[in-house]
């Protein structure tokens, strides 16, 4: 089993001609509201794709049915805790090359208390698997009771911020950065080299296997002496919201099935290939039904 201690949002997504500029006022040409947040949405892409995964949230009492729909993708819910709270939410703007803007309000998210955190991660069995991002409260207790229980850990430091420096990152089984991510925890510049940002990382975190995800440019699997290369798939992207938690969610899958990592990764990228196809969060990710068919007979496949 997986535990996801994870965000779990409402978002509020915008169609736009462009991403807004700073003084303009811009109409939106289509508004939805669903269910969402990096947790939330990385729960769902496991689960789709045949993972076991049980998923630590918190949401506002009047937004059950967020937790309903998960529950029926085939997520464990049952530490998912309905609060007084007004839910965590995004706004997000998605522009018509398929580009977002993403505005984050935590809400129930940074409510976790450490007798509640405690409690859970008492419960995970040593071995076990817990996945974290950056967008709930406690990371650094997280860290420190799981690494001490001999969980494996898998970590996705989104939303990216100053404090994920001070993370002890050497815990981590499994680290997931885009290139921004890398960048930041790297020192790199802006426009180095994939192969450079691996060769930081490892000497960063050397007992650290890390997945570097490049958007349209592809993605690679780095641990020790290990390096592979996913190629990008030849599609045009309709709305990336998702899209990294689609790859996570099957990634994790894949390994959680015993994969090597450049099938972790084939299934991982032919996923996300196909959410960026779709409008929305949870609405985009695929079952794996499409995705096997994809890996068996192509993108054109029917």
């Amino acid at each position: 089993m997986l535990h996801n201690f994870g965000s779990i949002n409402l978002d509020h997504v915008y169609r736009v001609p462009h991403l807004v500029r700073p003084g303009e006022t811009l109409a939106s040409h289509d508004y939805r509201v669903g269910l969402g947040g990096k947790g939330a949405n990385q729960s769902l892409a496991m689960a789709r794709a045949g993972g076991r995964v049980r998923h630590w949230g918190r949401l506002g009492r009047q937004d059950a049915w967020a937790r309903d729909l998960m529950a029926r993708s085939g997520v464990a819910v049952d530490s998912v805790a309905l609060v007084d709270e007004p839910s965590g939410h995004a706004i997000i703007q998605v522009d018509d090359q398929g580009e977002n803007a993403i505005l984050l309000f935590p809400g129930a998210n940074h409510g976790f208390t450490t007798a509640d955190l405690d409690a859970r991660i008492a419960e995970i069995a040593p071995g076990d698997w817990l996945l974290t991002q950056n967008e709930c409260n406690a990371l650094p207790r997280v860290f420190a009771r799981a690494q001490a229980r001999g969980v494996k850990i898998a970590f996705n430091p989104a939303p990216m911020t100053d404090e994920v420096a001070g993370l002890p990152l050497a815990a981590c089984r499994l680290l997931f950065v885009n290139r921004g991510e890398a960048e930041a925890l790297t020192g790199l510049a802006t426009d180095a080299p994939a192969e450079a940002l691996l060769a930081a990382l490892a000497r960063r975190l050397p007992a650290t296997e890390t997945v570097l995800t490049l958007g349209g440019d592809g993605a690679w699997y780095q641990y020790g002496d290990q390096r592979h290369f996913q190629p990008p798939l030849p599609v045009v992207a309709r709305d990336t919201t998702a899209a990294g938690d689609t790859f996570i969610g099957y990634y994790l899958a894949a390994v959680q099935a015993d994969l090597p990592p450049t099938a972790c990764l084939e299934r991982a990228a032919t996923a996300a290939a196909l959410a960026v196809q779709r409008l929305g969060a949870t609405e985009s990710i695929p079952d794996a039904a499409e995705v096997e068919r994809v890996l068996r007979h192509g993108l054109d496949a029917p």
